[in-house]
């Protein structure tokens, strides 16, 4: 194996982890957004909206699985409204809704403790760190990365969302990779999801590391993608790339 001189990270169940039950989370959030039109006198329906809402994400979940588009928020929300009837509300309005219903999501994510001591050490010792995330909201992620305050370690941070692509697209990995000038052997992707993470590291060559601590779901249809390297913490990155 060459010497790795880079790692990118994905953030979700990777540097981060979420401590609420995701489905009441998602509950929570879109009721959140609702009340934002309510505050400013937009009586948008409430069971219209949480129902349409929800079909909505449930719907772009599978299909953005499957053709790897990723479709922001704002357009999805932006539909919904359209359906309802309430397709004239300016952007504003819409944006202030998007935002009430992440702040609900963004109280959930916490830093694993090892996050920051391992980043913090990676740096201190040359190595070059970035983060690749699928979400369907870049202000979203930017966010939980202050938050988190792993962002000084970090020399980019590119999601699906503002690139348009999802992992295992190479496009976007691609993408991710030209921030730096290092070829992908020499670069290490660590994850936790076998059909994005492990996948696109292994289509371009690089060292596929799967973190499995907050895999909880049994994942016997990816089976057969196999990664280079298991660990289930961030700690043991150091055993697998001097």
């Amino acid at each position: 194996m060459k010497p790795i001189e880079a790692i990118i990270f994905d953030l979700g169940n990777t540097l981060l982890y979420f401590d609420g039950v995701w489905v009441d989370v998602l509950a929570e959030a879109r009721r959140a957004a609702l009340m934002t039109f309510h505050q400013v006198g937009i009586q948008v329906p409430m069971e219209p909206f949480l129902n349409v809402f929800r079909e909505t994400l449930e719907n772009n979940y599978v299909r953005r699985e499957d053709d790897l588009i990723e479709r922001n928020t704002a357009s999805l929300l932006q539909d919904v409204l359209v359906e309802l009837g309430y397709g004239d509300l300016q952007e504003s309005v819409i944006d202030t809704a998007r935002r009430a219903f992440y702040a609900v999501t963004q109280s959930h994510w916490l830093p694993e403790q090892d996050a920051v001591p391992t980043l913090k050490t990676l740096c201190q010792q040359g190595y070059r760190l970035g983060i690749l995330s699928n979400a369907a909201d870049d202000w979203d992620v930017q966010t939980l990365v202050d938050k988190a305050q792993v962002r000084p370690y970090m020399d980019f941070v590119l999601t699906s969302a503002a690139y348009g692509q999802r992992k295992p697209s190479p496009a976007i990995f691609h993408a991710a990779l030209g921030n730096w000038n290092i070829p992908p052997e020499r670069v290490a992707m660590v994850g936790d999801t076998r059909n994005a993470d492990i996948l696109g590291a292994n289509q371009l060559g690089m060292l596929s590391v799967w973190i499995t601590r907050r895999v909880t779901m049994p994942d016997k249809e990816n089976d057969h993608i196999q990664p280079d390297v298991v660990i289930n913490t961030l700690g043991e990155l150091f055993q697998v790339i001097t």
